[in-house]
């Protein structure tokens, strides 16, 4: 072969010696590129994200190894709190940073924006992974539960695959271990029930074990892995089906008692519960730890993965929930969708790069912060997104001021109903949903509230309106009450009322920056008197009107 360069006269003469020394120019600016690559390299992010995994309940008790693996050998946060506790609402606030008035997804029906189309056309552009793979820096790879309504035929089927995702292993619908059909790419795959080929959340391991093993080298990558557990219908793998025989639903102060001073729905509930609605949700309760247990399992297959490939030390795997869960607390059977510590509060845990081992921190999180944090950790700037959340990366780090971190966070539910009546239950009338045998009900039309959520030196408050024909408030000091035994709105100062209005509102007009402002709590907080008590909730919904 010979090789050419051009002369003063621009004629193509051979010489072997000139490209000689062209390669060695090269390999050393690719040595030279690649040592630069080693010493300063971007780190892999990993998301592990499970379904109505609560903490105030005794939910993480099963997870023994992702304790050990992920939070003894990083960071708990304490305080972690959703944006709204239903899944998919949740989850489009995990997804966008955005407060659910923000996104607009209000609960898990196509008609409630759950990954219906304009989601998926004004929504899935804004979410840190479509920042992530415009940028074409990291690698990204999903697998598990999406949204409620992904795969719905009237919103693009399971050939839609979402912006932002190179490998896409999506559950069409909601959270089963077996008999369900996954997105590959953007062609169904469908499972039936044998154990070792079709359960869920073992599939969802050994996808991303296989992901781990083949990808590129080359960049770094954003792993999601979202599991079914602890979710309905409580699923176990074979080997932990007769595991924990003897747990009970904690008998916490707030268990089986009757939520006198509470939302008319939460009053509704008939108490004492029988012994048979006991003896049904301490079923439950064993059956969610079971299903955990896998979840434990695939925790350590990944962690266990990354140190075997040498990526362990420069990768951030962050562990969560969508929304919390209750099993008997006033005397609710089993849910979510309530505003009280059970249903709001997540585990979060987080080990990666500089984070010291053994940490706890009660700063307040919320899911909102989890996008910001994740582009933060990938380098990019969260204030070139529209994200309400801010990133936690420094405050992890050490890098952080914990004395001015935000005071409050946001949290928003709009209730669900029917618009008839339960034939099980006539008496309640119209304008409820999710009720058990014996009617009692865990949502309604008019379970549509808004919470400020502070947690700071001076204060751990709780501050809650409904959009209903009462305009009910619930107040919670959680020092002195951490079961919210007692609602304190007709006792608690006028003046401590009055500027949690006026956060309220503030939070729930807020986009971007604005809903990073100080609150009631910090020392920069201003109060506009004239703000308070009108237009209590923006977003009301008139359809609600007929109801109590």
């Amino acid at each position: 072969m010979a090789f050419f360069v051009f002369n003063s006269a621009s004629k193509m003469v051979s010489s072997p010696l000139v490209i000689l020394g062209f390669i060695l120019i090269c390999v050393t600016l690719h040595c030279n590129s690649l040592a630069e690559a080693k010493a300063n390299p971007r780190p892999n992010i990993v998301l592990i994200l499970t379904d109505d995994l609560d903490v105030s309940i005794g939910g993480m008790m099963p997870l023994v190894k992702t304790k050990k693996l992920i939070g003894d050998a990083g960071i708990t946060f304490t305080n972690a709190f959703v944006a709204s506790p239903l899944c998919c609402p949740s989850r489009a606030s995990i997804l966008t940073g955005k407060y659910p008035h923000n996104h607009h997804v209000v609960n898990n029906t196509l008609e409630g924006n759950c990954s219906s189309t304009a989601w998926q056309k004004t929504q899935e552009p804004e979410t840190f992974s479509a920042f992530l793979q415009k940028h074409g820096t990291y690698q990204t790879f999903f697998a598990g539960k999406y949204l409620n309504e992904y795969g719905s035929k009237k919103a693009g089927g399971v050939e839609h695959v979402p912006l932002g995702w190179d490998h896409w292993f999506a559950l069409e619908s909601n959270s089963k271990y077996y008999n369900y059909t996954l997105s590959v790419n953007g062609r169904a795959q469908r499972h039936g029930q044998n154990y070792s080929e079709d359960y869920l959340t073992d599939v969802l391991a050994n996808i991303s074990i296989d992901f781990l093993e083949n990808k590129s080298n080359r960049r770094p990558f954003f792993m999601m892995v979202s599991t079914p557990a602890p979710h309905s219908p409580w699923t176990a793998a074979p080997q932990y089906e007769s595991s924990f025989p003897n747990v009970k639903a904690p008998r916490d102060p707030n268990f089986n008692i009757h939520g006198k001073d509470k939302h008319w729905l939460i009053r509704q509930a008939k108490t004492p519960m029988t012994n048979s609605s006991v003896e049904f949700l301490d079923n439950a309760y064993r059956k969610r730890w079971r299903t955990l247990l896998s979840v434990d399992d695939l925790v350590e297959k990944v962690v266990r993965k990354l140190e075997v490939s040498g990526e362990l030390s420069n990768t951030y795997i962050i562990f969560t929930s969508d929304n919390g869960y209750h099993t008997g607390q006033f005397s609710l059977p089993m849910d979510k969708r309530q505003l009280y510590e059970f249903d709001i509060r997540v585990p979060l845990l987080v080990r990666g790069p500089y984070i010291k081992p053994n940490q706890t921190s009660p700063l307040l999180i919320a899911n909102v912060d989890l996008g910001p944090t994740i582009l933060d950790i990938a380098g990019y700037n969260v204030n070139e997104t529209q994200m309400d959340g801010m990133s936690f990366l420094p405050i992890m780090t050490g890098k952080g001021n914990s004395s001015t971190w935000r005071s409050d966070v946001l949290v928003e539910y709009e209730g669900e109903g029917s618009n008839i009546s339960d034939p099980a239950c006539p008496l309640l009338g119209p304008g409820v949903s999710e009720c058990f045998p014996d009617c009692v009900c865990e949502d309604s039309y008019n379970n549509t509230y808004a919470c400020v959520r502070t947690v700071s030196q001076a204060a751990n408050l709780q501050y809650c309106e409904f959009d209903d024909n009462e305009v009910f408030v619930e107040v919670y000091n959680l020092t002195a009450d951490p079961f919210q035994l007692s609602n304190i709105a007709k006792s608690i100062d006028q003046e401590v009322l009055e500027k949690m209005n006026h956060r309220l509102m503030m939070l729930q007009s807020c986009s971007g920056r604005s809903c990073r402002t100080p609150g009631v709590y910090d020392s920069q907080f201003r109060f506009d008197p004239q703000l308070m008590f009108s237009s209590l909730v923006p977003h009301r919904n008139k359809r609600r009107q007929m109801l109590k």
